[in-house]
């Protein structure tokens, strides 16, 4: 079988954190309750709540007013005394969540904007200094300990407050950095931490924030990992204590310090990733801190399905309330708890302690994976989409169920049947509520879902020879394969261990049980290439050429059409702004390779950037978005070979760097010792 050989492949890699990145022995233990709790609620409250989301006119703020509405520190300060929460009551909140079915509290002890909702020593930009006068943290924390709710404390490592912590926002013009110190910040940072760790009693997650600003680093982030651990060593950190996060994605970077666990932000990762920790955080409507003219509402099904979404996929569900200046939670926030409480107190055994679904997919919704105390399994079958004619199909289910039934009807067992290898469950009509019925399917043993095995390599193209694993998770089973892309039958080659390839080659692997095949066939293609001939550069000089764009855009524009504002050159990627917003660059230089092979080079950007090498686009993240990551690969002979990159900025934040990875070269961002024009 001939098979076209091409230069290039694109591959979009995910960030991933592995299982014991950050942690000893003790990291399972740890974390136990957390895996077992699936559900939490996150709360953003502080001065914020004073404006409700209100500034000059506009009124699509919230907890990042302070810079979203440019204003000075001084009149930000006047938001102290008019905070005064006297309906705040520590024992309803924590009882409206524990009947929501959520298992922990995540609350901002301090946002960016500096200010502490405890009894600090630390600054007198804190609640005690408010009318209220009551440390809010400590009503919280005992409330929580006396109903059996886990406390956690979100803390920010921003500080838009703070004299020592730099950068300062660019458009402050009321203060300058002027005998601003990082370290003396970081040491106040490890103060409040202090009396956060001490002060309050057992603490389950310190879930920090605000680490992606250029002061921040992995190092600091090690260090400041170590130290809560040191106060509580139980406790759970999240990976925003590190540097390595790849945008709203959650996930952090590949080699990077990863904390315990990602936290993508109002978003669910497409599918589940083995081994790794995860938490979504989402909002009810548009904003974390409470502002008064968001009405966009999730409903109550919408917030359900998601719940039971993140949990089919082995990730745990945040779920955000703003409360009022006054202490209340909004009312539509209150309702949606209510709901789901009454949904959870039927259906919380199908979220609780479960696990990621077996099925790549299900068309009619999603699955979460019960363990019982007898070594037997619950599959909990979350309908969606309940089928017309009340047949509900369980495709590619080889065990039979001793039992099945709807969740809160016990009592009534469903008929079931095969159809090849799917399991048929007579569900009968759909239930009088709709927004996530389940159904039981009691499991003697773990569930033998025929899934195909797994073809792996580091890249789809070579260019000398490749490791191609071919492995299963399934127990019971051999993986059989070819390497012409045919069918593999019970006599082809038995796969016990990579599959060296010196040849392009489409690989393709089953799972059978003697002479009968248990899975669909899986198949992926690898492709040998010539490497890209070197440039003749003849005297090159270090460093990157530069062009610096001004305008306003949404993606990026064809820069070619475009005068530059300024041009010259740097040493690096760097992005010298003339203006904090509305800009863009590009970057041209050659890159010294230094050896022939195969390369990755990514893009982490905020916002939209490209990349190509010697012409040939490899890296498209373009687009209005955080800190993202996108990834390609190219075959490359040793010597000089053209790179191009371009970025741009709208507002909010902003930042590029450029990594690469290839023969003998660990991930790194591309050094200037490699770049010349």
């Amino acid at each position: 079988m001939k098979i076209p050989v091409t230069a290039l492949m694109l591959v979009l890699m995910p960030v991933l954190i592995p299982r014991a990145a950050a942690a000893g022995d003790d990291r399972d233990a740890r974390m136990q309750w957390w895996r077992e709790a699936r559900f939490g609620l996150f709360i953003h409250w502080g001065l914020y709540a004073v404006p409700a989301g209100e500034w000059n006119g506009r009124t699509d703020h919230a907890e990042w007013i302070r810079t979203t509405a440019r204003i000075p520190l001084k009149e930000y300060e006047g938001f102290v005394p008019r905070f005064n929460p006297r309906r705040f009551d520590p024992d309803a909140w924590v009882a409206m969540a524990k009947d929501a079915g959520m298992k922990y509290i995540v609350i901002t002890t301090k946002h960016h904007d500096g200010f502490c909702m405890f009894d600090t020593k630390q600054t007198p930009f804190n609640v005690m200094s408010t009318p209220f006068h009551r440390d809010v943290m400590k009503a919280l924390a005992d409330a929580c300990h006396r109903q059996g709710m886990t406390i956690c404390w979100y803390h920010s490592i921003m500080d838009w407050h703070h004299s020592d912590y730099l950068p300062r926002r660019e458009w402050e013009t009321d203060r300058t950095d002027s005998g601003a110190v990082f370290s003396r910040y970081v040491a106040y940072l490890k103060a409040e931490l202090k009396e956060l760790l001490t002060n309050y009693g057992p603490i389950g997650v310190l879930w920090f924030d605000g680490e992606w600003e250029s002061t921040w680093n992995t190092t600091l982030g090690k260090d400041l990992y170590n130290y809560v651990k040191s106060l509580q060593p139980t406790i759970i950190i999240n990976n925003r204590v590190g540097a390595g996060r790849s945008g709203m994605e959650g996930f952090t970077k590949e080699g990077e310090f990863a904390g315990d666990f990602g936290t993508p932000e109002q978003e669910v990762p497409a599918r589940g990733i083995p081994g790794v920790d995860w938490e979504t955080c989402m909002t009810m409507n548009d904003h974390w801190g409470y502002n008064s003219h968001d009405t966009h509402w999730k409903s109550t099904v919408e917030i359900i399905r998601t719940l039971a979404d993140v949990a089919s996929k082995g990730g745990n569900f945040l779920l955000n309330i703003g409360p009022t200046a006054d202490g209340e939670f909004p009312a539509p926030s209150v309702e949606r708890l209510h709901a789901i409480g009454r949904w959870m107190k039927t259906h919380g055994a199908a979220i609780h302690g479960t696990t990621a679904s077996p099925f790549a997919a299900l068309p009619w919704g999603r699955c979460t994976v019960g363990r019982r105390e007898d070594g037997g399994t619950n599959l909990y079958l979350h309908v969606f989409s309940w089928p017309h004619d009340g047949v509900l199909t369980v495709p590619g289910l080889l065990t039979d169920p001793v039992e099945a039934y709807l969740m809160g009807d016990e009592a009534a067992p469903l008929r079931w049947s095969r159809r090849e290898d799917a399991l048929v469950v007579s569900a009968g009509k759909a239930p009088a509520d709709t927004t996530d019925p389940v159904v039981v399917l009691r499991l003697r043993t773990a569930p033998d879902v025929n899934d195909p095995p797994a073809i792996t390599a580091d890249w789809g193209l070579f260019t000398d020879s490749l490791s191609v694993a071919v492995r299963t998770d399934r127990s019971g089973v051999e993986v059989r394969y070819t390497v012409d892309g045919s069918v593999p039958t019970p006599n082809s080659p038995l796969a016990r261990g990579p599959v060296v390839l010196a040849q392009s080659a489409v690989v393709s692997a089953r799972a059978f049980r003697g002479a009968r095949p248990v899975s669909p066939v899986a198949s992926a293609s690898f492709t040998k290439v010539p490497v890209r001939p070197p440039l003749q550069i003849p005297a090159p000089v270090p460093g990157v050429a530069y062009s610096y764009y001004q305008g306003s855009w949404d993606s990026l524009p064809d820069f070619n059409r475009l005068t530059p504002v300024k041009t010259g050159t740097l040493s690096s990627f760097e992005t010298p702004r003339l203006r904090p917003e509305d800009y863009g660059f590009v970057y041209e230089c050659h890159v010294n390779v230094p050896r022939d092979g195969v390369y990755s080079f990514a893009t982490v950007s905020d916002d939209g950037s490209r990349l190509s090498v010697d012409g040939v686009p490899l890296v498209d993240n373009d687009g209005l978005h955080g800190m993202t990551e996108r990834q390609g690969v190219i075959a490359l002979g040793a010597g000089f070979h053209s790179l191009r990159v371009e970025y741009f900025n709208k507002s909010g934040g902003a930042g590029l760097e450029v990594w690469w990875k290839g023969p003998s070269i660990d991930r790194e961002m591309v050094p200037s010792a490699v770049l010349f024009h």
